[in-house]
């Protein structure tokens, strides 16, 4: 078997986990054979939003097909 990896940002104005979430639920319409997440960084951007947005960058993790 072969993985691939990719970056994604999700982003919500409640919280972390559902910044996570939004990301998981993208990929999941859109990619297939996914295995696995790491979540590996969180962040609040404050400067260019009304409020705070919360970011969560995670790794999905795909098995290529053959």
């Amino acid at each position: 078997m072969v993985f691939k990896k990719v970056t994604l940002i999700g982003t919500s104005s409640e919280s972390f986990d559902a910044a996570a979430d939004d990301a998981i639920d993208r990929a999941e319409k859109t990619i297939s054979n996914i295995k696995w997440v790491e979540v590996e960084h969180l962040g609040v951007e404050l400067a260019s939003v009304e409020g705070r947005e919360y970011q969560a960058e995670v790794k999905v993790a795909f098995e290529l097909e053959e």
